[in-house]
């Protein structure tokens, strides 16, 4: 299959990328920068340098690509965190995922791809139960607010395009090399399992919402398990 990753050079896209390339697929991947070509085709993909907010420039190199199927893991986050930055960082996520995602359902629509995986997170469930499932209610508060609006966007876009085949996968809490954490209290996920979901939904699953995480209590990651053949132990080498 023909696969257009936007996203590609991040702490999940690179890991995709070798999965994907191993699976096969001829993959496009995106990236902002021209420094980062060399690192994408080094993996076996071409290049699209495009900005996702240039609405224009985004159709052009999806009709180029030709996808059958792309694949959403843009985010705008720093390398380190930085406590002082959290607001202003939440904002910049929260644009991407609400006008970038948009702009990438639009570039979809226009050509015709039948299928789109994207990624979204997990940890913004409303208090309750646990685990939690794929139809329990998000945060509502008000200290969620700015990061909320970009989930709903971004999964109201994604599963709602006409005529595309939308899955979310609700990502846990990444750890590892290349995030922040050594390993996060609860609801953790490897880089390396987050890009094999994103693997196994190029072919598996209907659309719709699936939890992606480690198999700890916080999440239900049944229907991923069940539907695309999830495996949380799942680790890259």
């Amino acid at each position: 299959m023909n696969i257009f990753v936007a996203g590609a050079t991040g702490v999940i896209g690179i890991p995709l990328l070798k999965l994907l390339h191993e699976a096969g697929h001829a993959v496009t991947g995106t990236t902002r920068s021209q420094g980062k070509v060399a690192t994408i085709e080094a993996l076996g993909a071409q290049a699209a340098v495009v900005d996702v907010f240039d609405a224009d420039a985004l159709e052009r190199a999806v009709a180029a690509a030709k996808p059958d199927v792309i694949i959403h893991q843009l985010t705008d986050l720093p390398d380190v965190i930085d406590p002082n930055q959290r607001a202003a960082m939440s904002a910049r996520n929260s644009r991407l995922r609400s006008e970038g995602t948009r702009n990438l359902m639009a570039a979809a629509k226009a050509a015709g791809v039948r299928r789109v995986v994207a990624q979204s997170i997990a940890f913004v469930y409303a208090p309750g139960s646990k685990p939690y499932r794929e139809s329990d209610p998000l945060d509502s508060s008000e200290a969620q607010r700015t990061s909320i609006a970009g989930v709903k966007a971004l999964e109201d876009a994604v599963l709602n395009t006409p005529g595309v085949e939308g899955l979310v996968l609700r990502y846990g809490r990444l750890y590892g090399p290349g995030t922040w954490a050594d390993r996060p209290p609860a609801g953790p996920l490897t880089t390396g399992a987050a890009a094999q979901a994103a693997l196994l939904a190029v072919t598996r699953g209907a659309p719709g919402i699936y939890n992606i995480a480690e198999d700890d209590g916080e999440f239900s990651v049944e229907k991923a398990k069940r539907e695309l053949g999830f495996d949380p132990a799942f680790r890259f080498s």
